[in-house]
């Protein structure tokens, strides 16, 4: 399998094998004409200002056609982790309520509801072979169950969780589905629309960088969560320097979530390469990744690795994950051999996406196989 867009598209990607977008994607070549763009607008005083909130509308718009929502839905938060506290801090809670998360949860998820009074009860599914799969989790809801908050990749494993299965399961019940997408978004289809919150880095598989998070927000979360963030943006105000009322009402969605300036440089890289993305298509990328991933996870299997990952084509991702006594170490004798690839916790993470190719994943079983 040839890349589906070239390395050579890429900053430091000469003789690199780069298989780690699951923890810091390669930059985009490209993005230096939107760095400039950026600094001559930011130059320009007020009437530039206004067009460069038109790019970060722009943004927001090719987010839509990504995760299939309206764009009005969609707020740019600083971080995924706002997105998830956001929800945490902001329901009613009551003595009784639960929420289900798993066992192996990335700590901004399986962690936001720790400042929770006592009378809040958290349950966390623990994985049966490294896999927490949909019955489970919805095993584990009932009655007072507030929210279901999940990653639809797991960043420890590379699950990937089907979120509609999930949304269906949940159908006619007062319970939230939160989900986390940094490790699927860019890669794989994100069913935003069967969440009521969706939240992605961007610096991974969506190939821009820090400070900007994409959140879509459904009515029924919009109306269940309580506002805890004010600032000149979010509110109806003109500015004007004179008195003004005690209280202030909040403009709708997306701006109700954005409280103060969205980080407009890292929002137009991520409209670059949304660009990108959408430009490729997502099918062909979740196809290209998920089967490369088959390839790794045979590969490593072939020299008695012990895969974490799952073997189900719908239930694998980019990440293609594997234990190690060292992970550190191999990581970095892999970086010796110019293989990048992620190592911490247990485990490696090998990371597929739409720049690697065959080539990539034999060039890592050769190394890997000679150091077994």
């Amino acid at each position: 399998m040839e890349p589906l867009l070239s390395p050579s598209e890429f900053v430091g990607l000469d003789n690199i094998t780069h298989l780690c977008s699951g923890g810091e994607a390669p930059w985009l070549a490209g993005q230096s004409r939107i760095y400039n763009e950026f600094a001559a607008l930011t130059s320009g005083g007020q009437a530039t200002r206004a067009q460069l909130y038109e790019r970060v509308e722009s943004c927001r718009g090719r987010m839509s056609e990504l995760w299939g929502v309206r764009a009005e839905r969609i707020a740019f938060l600083p971080h995924a982790a706002e997105g998830i506290n956001w929800l945490a801090r902001g329901l009613r809670w009551h003595a009784g309520d639960n929420v289900v998360t798993t066992g192996i949860e990335f700590p901004s998820v399986g962690y936001a509801w720790q400042q929770l009074d006592a009378g809040v009860e958290v349950r966390r599914v623990p994985a049966n072979r490294w896999v927490v799969g949909e019955s489970a989790l919805l095993g584990a809801c009932d009655q007072r169950t507030r929210v279901l908050a999940v990653s639809q990749v797991s960043f420890l494993t590379g699950e990937c969780l089907d979120v509609e299965r999930l949304a269906a399961g949940l159908e006619g019940t007062d319970t939230l589905l939160a989900i986390d997408a940094t490790h699927a978004s860019g890669v794989v289809r994100v069913p935003a629309q069967c969440t009521d919150l969706c939240v992605s880095s961007a610096y991974k598989w969506m190939l821009a960088t820090h400070g900007t998070a994409p959140c879509y927000v459904s009515e029924r979360a919009e109306t269940s969560v309580a506002d805890s963030c004010f600032g000149w943006r979010n509110l109806e105000t003109p500015l004007s320097g004179v008195a003004a009322p005690e209280r202030l009402p909040l403009r709708p969605m997306p701006f109700k979530l954005e409280p103060g300036n969205p980080a407009v440089l890292s929002i137009l890289f991520l409209g670059y390469a949304l660009d990108v993305l959408l430009g490729i298509g997502m099918r062909s990328i979740e196809n290209h990744a998920r089967t490369l991933a088959l390839a790794v996870n045979e590969g490593l299997q072939h020299l008695g690795l012990a895969v974490i990952s799952p073997d189900g084509e719908t239930q694998r991702s980019g990440n293609t994950c594997f234990l190690a006594s060292d992970p550190a170490a191999l990581r970095d004798h892999l970086a010796t051999e110019r293989i990048l690839v992620w190592g911490d916790h247990p485990r490696i993470r090998v990371s597929t996406h739409l720049y690697n190719s065959s080539h990539d994943v034999d060039r890592l079983l050769e190394v890997l196989a000679a150091n077994c």
